[in-house]
């Protein structure tokens, strides 16, 4: 049959259909019965009309999926094909059930080839993405173990499939589905000579689940991140900042966003608050900034409640408990909650000039719209940290950012794309642009922020969700779609979370708590 002469057509199988399907299903299973009575078919049809599939070719019947809800704490544990039916041969669909149990596919032999099987799983699949249940069961026969039995146990014999050192027509084509083997069951179906009366239990896992208890308090899965690609300009008060940050944190909640992002060290340009004889005391300059820091904190704070949004607030200098200063990145939830991220890494330059010290813990952030992390500028130029905070289900990274070269803006952008890539996560680089020549301590300013994403089928072909134009002010938008972290995690191309060797290499996070006088041998 050539491909010119096929008219395929995927819908739901019908009572009408009983005839052809009792044609095919002889064909097929004429070593285990045969088929399915009709009054047993029709009550599939009538409880469960969705999860009965078929393909026709001209009004030919030529692939059929059968499928019944059932519960999936029961199914996913040992039993036998026998638990699926009732008195009568009537199959027992659980209308409360959270998962579907396959129970035939079958193709007729003139359309083998065609991957007719494949599309009907795929349908199937889409089924249970749709009904928002948990997986879809299959108990698989192994109909090549007869061939092996002598040598070869069960397991080993599933092992050897697994490895495609053996090809068995239904394990094989179930594993190239995406269905994994949950366990070994036996006297599944006890008249299957060819499988010994062994059968696998396959699981389907729908990572798009939510289970019922959660779904009225489900965080979003769209979240839209607003920017401020923030232009370096002298103020003549610290009210003047502040008002300024407001007219931005307005615009963005003026779009909806869930998240204003601005840039590392955006209030530096309070240092020009004093004269210029004292800024040349660099010391002195970014304690008299760190000054602001409480001010700062306490009205960002205010802004996220009142404007509905949550504020990534770059980062200011803060005076530590031992009086030394750490770069803080501060979390400003619209709830009133206030967290921080310290910079860890701290650049040759703040290191020198400004006597800066790093900090030592590193965490990811539950927000109303996912789970976050926050990393100053060069922290992503180590990619432990992204890795950790990956480990941690972190769906968003920002990284407020301050860089005074093209060169220097280069090595934050690169990395920032290679940790989302790796991670499978959205970045935010957020930077600052121009400069104050008024103003000592300052810079010349080199910023284009961006929103990258993973690489993959699902994003940008270039992972680049927005971008700005250079040096220039502005706010920008770009809205994350979370579903898809979740599935290219699982079914991307390439999964690089999954892959990793973990028998060969790990990563974990110090515990530094002797810095506080601990004992680490109590």
């Amino acid at each position: 049959m050539s491909l010119e002469e096929l008219h395929l057509n995927l819908r739901n199988l019908m009572s009408d259909d009983y005839d052809q399907l009792k044609a095919l299903m002889d064909a097929v299973y004429h070593d285990i019965g045969g088929a399915w009575p009709k009054r047993t078919i029709d009550k599939l049809i009538q409880e469960f009309p969705d999860g009965q599939i078929a393909i026709e070719d001209d009004g030919l019947l030529v692939g059929v999926a059968l499928t019944v809800q059932v519960d999936y704490d029961e199914f996913s544990n040992p039993h036998k094909y026998d638990d699926l039916i009732g008195h009568r041969e009537i199959i027992l669909n659980d209308e409360d059930g959270d998962a579907m149990y396959g129970l035939d596919v079958l193709i007729h032999p003139d359309y083998r080839g065609y991957r007719l099987g494949r599309r009907l799983y795929e349908a199937r699949k889409e089924l249970c993405r749709s009904m928002n249940l948990r997986a879809i069961l299959a108990g698989g026969r192994i109909p090549e173990y007869h061939q092996h039995a002598d040598e070869l146990t069960p397991a080993q014999y599933i092992d050897k499939v697994s490895r495609k050192e053996i090809y068995d027509p239904i394990l094989s084509f179930q594993q190239a589905n995406d269905f994994q083997v949950k366990r070994l069951l036996r006297k599944y179906l006890p008249e299957d000579e060819q499988s010994r009366g062994y059968a696998t239990l396959l699981e389907w896992n729908n990572i798009l689940f939510e289970p019922a208890a959660s779904v009225l308090d489900n965080k979003p899965t769209q979240v839209r991140v607003g920017a401020v690609q923030w232009q370096m300009r002298e103020f003549s008060s610290v009210e003047a900042a502040l008002q300024q940050i407001e007219y931005f944190v307005d615009a963005l909640s003026d779009y909806q966003s869930d998240f204003a992002v601005f840039p590392e060290l955006f209030n530096a340009p309070l240092m020009g608050l004093q004269d210029r004889a004292a800024q040349q005391d660099q010391m002195g300059a970014i304690r008299f900034l760190a000054g602001f820091t409480e001010r700062f904190k306490s009205e960002l704070s205010r802004m996220a409640v009142s404007y509905n949004i949550n504020i990534v607030g770059g980062s200011m200098i803060e005076v530590g408990d031992d009086d030394r200063l750490y770069n803080i990145a501060y979390l400003f939830h619209r709830d009133g909650t206030v967290e921080r991220q310290a910079k860890l890494h701290i650049t040759p330059q703040e290191r020198r000039d400004w006597v800066i010290e790093g900090g030592d813990e590193l965490q990811v952030f539950d927000t109303d719209a996912g789970r976050v992390g926050i990393l100053i500028c060069y922290d992503v130029e180590f990619p432990e940290l992204g890795r950790l905070l990956a480990d941690q289900d972190m769906d968003i990274l920002f990284v407020p950012f301050w860089t005074d070269t093209k060169n220097g803006y280069l090595r934050v952008r690169h990395c920032s794309q290679a940790r989302a890539i790796e991670n499978e996560c959205y970045v935010v680089l957020c930077g600052s642009v121009g400069n104050l020549p008024s103003i000592e301590n300052l810079d010349i300013q080199y910023a284009q922020s961006a929103v990258f994403s993973p690489s993959d089928f699902a994003f940008p072909h270039d992972a680049v969700l927005a971008e700005t134009t250079p040096n220039t002010e502005m706010i920008f938008f770009s809205d994350l779609d979370l579903t898809r972290l979740t599935v290219v995690r699982a079914e991307g191309s390439v999964t690089n979370l999954k892959d990793r060797r973990k028998d060969l290499f790990d990563l974990r996070w110090r515990d530094w708590s002797w810095k506080s006088g601990a004992n680490l041998e109590d």
